[in-house]
């Protein structure tokens, strides 16, 4: 059976999380530190912070930024659950807009959906692809007009809405670590740019996320770390490693913060997938997709993903084929008989509206057309460093011999 994503776990790695072990150091330390300053340094920005997950970093920056009831954030429909069920978590309202046939949020949806209570918008990059975030970012400036910040909102001594005074872009680049626009490496478009190291992930911690800061004057970036790491710790003033100066035993608690640090054992994997991650994992995810593209590009029956434009190129995360004329029904037989065949498959994802939680909110997939076109004929292919071709090759067979079993031709 060729699975769908496994990590890369090799030697290097077991030593790496071997040597955090006996070093004595199994939660946030010299580690998870130096794991900062280097994915600060890859993305391009002042500073980073390494947290527990993507969910848990995204949702500090809404609670940092005062998201909460009566306030709406602008997220795409075709997503995972995680970039709305942050905004539940807050009381804010979800605001679902329709994407782009490249699968990222349109923008000018995006245009027609602010409002005086649009507080924060989230572009998804999917598949490793980014969205078109520096569109967004336009739309936020010249859009500034209709933003009603909270006057009594205090966040590290500061009121963060009325320095921005606009909505906050906030990037799910869940997907995307290490893609590029325009050039720069992602982490340098929107104001917070949010990664995931999941096991699936490009480059992972086990578990495990970060955030990018790339606020514009007057915000101070050391003052945002700090704030932030303070939010992770249940808003004690000192995290373990501060402690161990001489005499520094003595913390205080500024607010009731919650608990989502990174741990060293965690970096110490980040740190090994890190220094290979560019000239190593990239490029054997982009030739693994590249022989797809030669498979699947010339078949009329198929669309290949957008891996690469004029301004983008993706992460090679995901390979998000699309069967051109199936319906929801006929992509799920598809899949069953691709399983058939002993090749793991997954669909990249079913749509909020579709979901029982938002459906029963209110929101309705019929609003959603492209959203709902492109999800009923997604099949995500597998996709992983270990990967061989021969097995690259196997995929493409039992993907076009199921397809011909289900589809007729």
């Amino acid at each position: 059976m060729i699975p769908f994503s496994p990590p890369r776990i090799d030697d290097r790695t077991v030593k790496a999380v071997e040597e955090a072990l006996r070093s004595g150091w199994i939660t946030t330390g010299p580690r998870t530190k130096e794991f900062e300053k280097r994915i600060a340094a890859y993305c391009g920005v002042k500073k980073a912070i390494a947290l527990n997950s993507w969910t848990n970093a995204c949702e500090l920056v809404l609670r940092w930024y005062g998201v909460g009831p009566g306030d709406e954030v602008i997220v795409p429909a075709y997503t995972y659950c995680a970039t709305a069920n942050i905004v539940m978590h807050v009381g804010a309202k979800p605001v679902l807009v329709d994407v782009l046939d490249d699968f990222t949020m349109d923008p000018d949806a995006v245009r027609h959906a602010i409002t005086p209570r649009t507080k924060c918008i989230i572009p998804v990059d999917i598949g490793g692809l980014p969205a078109q975030v520096n569109a967004i970012m336009r739309i936020a400036v010249e859009q500034c007009g209709l933003f009603t910040p909270k006057l009594n909102l205090r966040s590290a001594g500061r009121n963060p809405q009325m320095l921005l005074g606009r909505a906050l872009v906030l990037s799910d680049a869940a997907h995307s670590f290490g893609a590029v626009i325009g050039g720069q490496k992602l982490g340098t478009q929107a104001d917070i740019t949010g990664f995931s190291f999941h096991a699936v992930k490009n480059l992972t911690t086990a578990e495990g996320g970060a955030l990018a800061f790339n606020l514009p004057v007057p915000f101070d970036h050391e003052e945002l770390y700090r704030h932030f790491n303070t939010m992770s710790l249940h808003g004690q003033s000192k995290d373990a490693l501060a402690k161990t100066e001489p005499g520094a035993w003595r913390y205080d608690v500024a607010f009731p913060g919650w608990k989502c640090n990174m741990t060293d054992l965690q970096a110490a994997i980040g740190l090994v997938e890190l220094d290979r991650y560019d000239n190593d994992t990239i490029p054997r995810r982009r030739a693994i997709c590249a022989r797809y593209d030669a498979a699947f590009k010339s078949d009329a029956r198929f669309i290949a993903p957008t891996m690469k434009d004029a301004t983008r190129e993706g992460s090679y995360h995901l390979y998000m084929l699309r069967v051109a004329k199936a319906t929801e029904e006929q992509r799920d037989a598809i899949i069953t008989a691709i399983a058939k065949r002993e090749v793991s498959v997954n669909v990249h994802f079913i749509p909020l509206p579709m979901l029982t939680f938002y459906r029963e909110q209110g929101y309705r997939i019929a609003e959603f057309p492209r959203t709902y076109g492109n999800y009923c004929q997604e099949i995500s292919l597998p996709v992983y460093y270990d990967l061989t071709d021969a097995q690259v090759d196997e995929v493409i067979a039992a993907v076009k011999a199921a397809t011909s079993e289900v589809m007729g031709s």
